[in-house]
């Protein structure tokens, strides 16, 4: 059995072996064949590539070596492309040089010109490429620079040749004669035979020239000496007109003369445009009727001259135009017309291209100038008669009154309110002021003052009826008047006004003059100008304290000047000492006797000049000033003699006999006495000083008596200790004294 298995097993592993014997060769070897196949398959393509890939590679070294090749032949190609340019521009401008001689020598400029100019830009090309360096480049700027040089002086002297100018020295004074000498001739170009050639030769001048750029160059330089030469003398001189002349064959002249018969200072806006548009359209039709381009040529023309010729048309003959009173403001419109037309003139010629002008626009705002020129006017009028001398004077009474012009008829609002101050009147109190209430005293002010005021009232009445600008323009310069017043004349008149006591005196009135006048002034005028000066704003009211107190600074200035002289005069009295010493009697009877003289000769000078209650005032202060110098220094003297006391008895006695005849403030001698009388309400020392001169030769008993146990009237001008010392000074120590002491408490 078990050799039966054996047998079994090996037969059943036998045929296991022959069964994968089987399979491996039956099944792979020819797998293994077909991949021996493919294998010899990859072999021949792998050859095959690396055939093609030492092609390719040949192929690229091939192509690097063309690129190289091409990129050489490139650059040659390049720089032959550039040498044929070059001498291409070369070629060209050689061609345009011969041609530009030809043209040159032809004398067709225009053509010239443009040779010239395609020359230019040869070279210019050229000098793009990076051939600067050449030697020949330098050679061909230089040529071009030189036969530019050659065109232009032809172009000059031919200009030369077609406009000529005839100038006045410069070595002569500049004035109105030496333009008589000014002369501009436009020749016409003629040929040999005499025949006028065709006016091409004009244009092709000014065309070449513009085509060079030397144009605007030639025009400015010719619009210069127009201007200097003839159109700014046509305008400031009226005695100056242009003559034309024009001759076959020669052409025409230009040239200024004098009208003999002309005595006008100024001359007319008509006369001025006939005058310039004479000047201007014989150039326009001779010479500056040339198209450049797109533009005329008298179109470039006025561009340079317009500017300064209408500045000086306005500043030289429409300023002077303005009226100078509201009246004829009407008449200018004629002005406003011919200064149209004269612009229409200058556009139809091409001179002028907008719409509208400073000139046309300075002459329709004739209001506003005409404000302008009446308070530039007033100002120098005013400044005039405020640097005037002042003691040229005119009386003033109380009767006077300013010269009021009649006014139209206020507006309804206007009419309204004065119905309202009716009403308001008739509600007022019966009693009324007196007749002479808020007028001025009798006194004398300038003239130039009342000239003053004269001027503002004028000036006033302009403003009334104008238009609300021009009212407010001339309103504000009357107080500028009023207010240049306040300013210019205690500067401008500050020594004299210190020097002289009558301009002094004269100031303080003419400033009461101007404050009285300035109260009313604006309400006269207020419902007679357009609003916003009718609501009130036309008023002079705020600027009459400044003037009160400017008249009052300037007396008071004099008055301390004056005091000052009477004190210093005093002061060589020697205090009034000692005066039984003749020396000091004199000097002391110098002093008073000078101090009297001052006063009688300030009450003569002022005299008729202040107004009466002004100058007693003034008077009684200086004369107050005087006594109360002499009593303070009476009353310091420790001891006075009888012989001194005597003295001085005198020396007050004369002044208490002859202060009053300083009082003199009217011609008439006898209407003075009653101001002379009463010298006590103006002096306020007088009973003081009159009951020293008293007590000077007055005993103990009557001392005493006109203390009256401190009732009396020497009681009433000194105190006690006061009456004490003159006592003692008058008197020795005795018991009389010592008894009379001591009444005096």
């Amino acid at each position: 059995a078990e050799i039966n298995d054996s047998v079994v097993f090996m037969c059943f592993l036998q045929e296991e072996v022959c069964d994968m014997i089987n399979k491996r060769y039956n099944d792979f070897l020819p797998s293994l064949q077909s991949s021996e196949e493919l294998m010899l398959q990859v072999d021949a393509v792998s050859k095959e590539m690396d055939t093609l890939k030492n092609c390719i590679e040949n192929e690229v070294q091939n192509v690097h070596v063309a690129v190289a090749e091409y990129t050489k032949l490139k650059q040659q190609l390049e720089k032959n492309t550039v040498i044929i340019t070059m001498l291409g521009h070369l070629k060209e401008f050689h061609s345009a040089m011969e041609e530009f001689n030809k043209a040159l020598l032809e004398k067709k400029y225009v053509d010239a010109a443009n040779r010239l100019e395609r020359a230019r830009n040869s070279v210019g090309s050229l000098k793009r490429w990076k051939t600067s360096e050449l030697p020949l480049l330098s050679a061909l700027s230089s040529e071009l620079t030189v036969q530019r040089e050659n065109l232009i002086y032809h172009l000059g002297d031919e200009w030369k040749r077609l406009v000529i100018w005839k100038l006045p020295s410069t070595k002569e004074p500049a004035g109105e004669m030496s333009f008589l000498k000014v002369e501009l001739k436009l020749s016409s170009a003629c040929s040999k035979d005499g025949e006028l050639k065709p006016p091409t030769l004009l244009s092709s001048v000014l065309q070449a020239l513009a085509i060079q750029g030397d144009l605007q160059h030639k025009i400015k330089l010719f619009s210069q000496v127009l201007l200097k030469n003839i159109l700014k003398p046509l305008v400031m001189y009226a005695s100056l007109s242009v003559r034309v002349t024009e001759q076959q064959g020669e052409g025409t002249t230009l040239a200024l003369q004098c009208l003999e018969e002309s005595d006008e200072e100024r001359c007319a806006p008509s006369k001025v445009y006939n005058k310039l548009l004479l000047v201007l359209k014989t150039l326009h039709s001779h010479l500056l009727d040339v198209s450049i381009g797109d533009k005329m040529l008298s179109a470039i023309l006025g561009e340079l001259i317009w500017e300064e010729m209408s500045h000086t048309i306005i500043h030289e003959c429409l300023v002077h135009s303005i009226p100078t009173n509201s009246s004829q403001l009407e008449k200018y419109n004629t002005v406003i017309k011919e200064t149209e037309e004269f612009e229409k003139s200058l556009k139809e010629m091409e001179y002028l291209q907008g719409d509208s002008t400073d000139l046309l626009k300075y002459a329709r705002d004739v209001n506003c100038h005409f404000a302008s020129k009446k308070c530039k006017d007033v100002i120098v009028a005013a400044r005039k008669l405020m640097t005037s001398k002042m003691h040229n004077t005119v009386k003033i009474t109380p009767d006077s009154k300013l010269r009021l012009p009649k006014l139209p008829a206020p507006s309804s609002e206007g009419k309204v309110k004065q119905e309202i101050l009716k009403e308001e009147v008739t509600m007022e109190n019966s009693k009324q002021l007196s007749a002479w209430s808020l007028r001025l005293p009798a006194c004398r002010i300038s003239e130039s003052v009342q000239q003053l005021m004269e001027l503002a009232l004028d000036t006033l009445c302009e403003a009334v009826g104008s238009s609300t600008q021009s009212a407010l323009q001339l309103f504000f310069t009357v107080r500028n008047i009023f207010q240049l017043f306040y300013d210019v004349v205690p500067t401008y008149h500050k020594e004299n006004l210190l020097k002289f006591p009558h301009l002094a005196a004269i100031q303080h009135n003419n400033c009461m003059y101007l404050a009285h006048h300035l109260l009313t002034l604006g309400h006269h005028f207020r419902n007679h100008l357009p609003q916003p000066l009718s609501e009130g704003v036309a008023t002079f009211v705020d600027m009459v304290p400044g003037f009160r107190k400017l008249g009052a600074q300037c007396f008071l200035a004099q008055l301390n000047v004056q005091r000052a002289e009477l004190l210093e005069r005093l002061s060589t009295a020697h205090n009034f000492c000692n005066l039984d010493d003749e020396d000091n009697y004199t000097a002391a009877s110098k002093a008073v006797r000078q101090v009297i003289h001052q006063l009688k000769q300030l009450g003569t000078v002022w005299q008729d000049v202040l107004p009466v209650s002004i100058y007693c005032k003034a008077m009684g202060n200086l004369l107050n000033t005087a006594i109360t110098e002499v009593t303070a220094k009476i009353m310091m003297l420790e001891d006075i003699s009888s012989e001194d006391g005597n003295h001085l008895q005198t020396l007050c006695q004369t002044i208490i006999d002859e202060g009053p005849l300083v009082f003199i403030p009217l011609a008439e001698e006898k209407k003075n006495k009653n101001y002379q009388e009463e010298v006590p309400l103006y002096v306020k020392k007088w009973g003081t000083f009159k009951e020293l001169v008293i007590v000077l030769q007055a005993n103990l008993q009557e001392i005493v008596d006109r203390w009256a146990d401190s009732k009396g009237p020497l009681a009433m001008e000194f105190s006690s200790s006061e009456v004490k010392s003159l006592i003692r000074a008058l008197f020795q120590n005795t018991e009389r004294r010592a008894a009379a002491l001591a009444k005096i408490k």
